[in-house]
């Protein structure tokens, strides 16, 4: 019976936490990976794209002395990502922003996002940020580095529903920069897609 009991546990723990898993990371494992070895025309499952990491990122530049900028910024990554950001000390010296090396203003903050975490991210970026970009025509198919690397750009913190008016009384960009584990610029590209990220259409601006 006793044995009955702590099996039935284990299930329910097991069940419990496959529903616990975010939308995207499911989704990916179960349907895209293989989808996206099809496309790639690759036989080894273990060399399809995979999304490793996402950092996201605020510099503050010559504002780095505004004590209501700074705490916007670093109040706004904490809050879209659900986890405390990192200080960025400058690791050159910028004469037009009087900055020196390793000074101690931080020049930025920044907060690296992975597994469930990074998934949910990607998710409410795509479907509920991205939406609300005004004059919206899509991202840069452009952006890609060697590696198949994604940066991405937002001028404004205020896409994010997590946002309320009084965060958004003082208004800074954010970068993101998205780690792909195997990538190239068309796996890249093709996982991106498959995650529902709104490129441009070809041949568009």
């Amino acid at each position: 019976m006793a044995e009955k009991k702590t099996a039935a546990k284990a299930t329910a723990a097991k069940t419990a936490k496959t529903k616990a898993q975010p939308r995207l990371k499911a989704l990916y494992a179960g349907e895209l990976k293989a989808k996206l070895a099809k496309e790639l025309g690759l036989s080894n499952i273990n060399q399809v794209p995979e999304l490793s990491k996402v950092i996201v990122s605020a510099g503050v530049g010559k504002k780095r002395e505004d004590k209501k900028y700074t705490e916007t910024v670093e109040l706004t990554l904490a809050k879209i990502t659900g986890q405390a950001p990192t200080s960025r000390l400058a690791k050159k010296s910028i004469a037009t922003f009087k900055i020196r090396k390793g000074m101690g203003a931080p020049v930025g903050y920044l907060v690296t996002l992975r597994n469930d975490k990074m998934y949910e991210f990607v998710d409410r970026l795509i479907n509920i940020a991205l939406p609300h970009v005004r004059d919206f025509h899509g991202v840069s198919r452009e952006a890609f580095d060697k590696q198949g690397n994604y940066n991405l750009g937002l001028k404004e913190q205020t896409v994010f529903p997590e946002i309320t008016f009084e965060d958004a009384s003082v208004l800074h960009g954010l970068e993101m920069t998205f780690v792909i584990k195997n990538g190239s610029k068309e796996g890249s590209t093709k996982l991106l897609e498959l995650f529902g990220m709104p490129f441009e259409k070809k041949g568009d601006k």
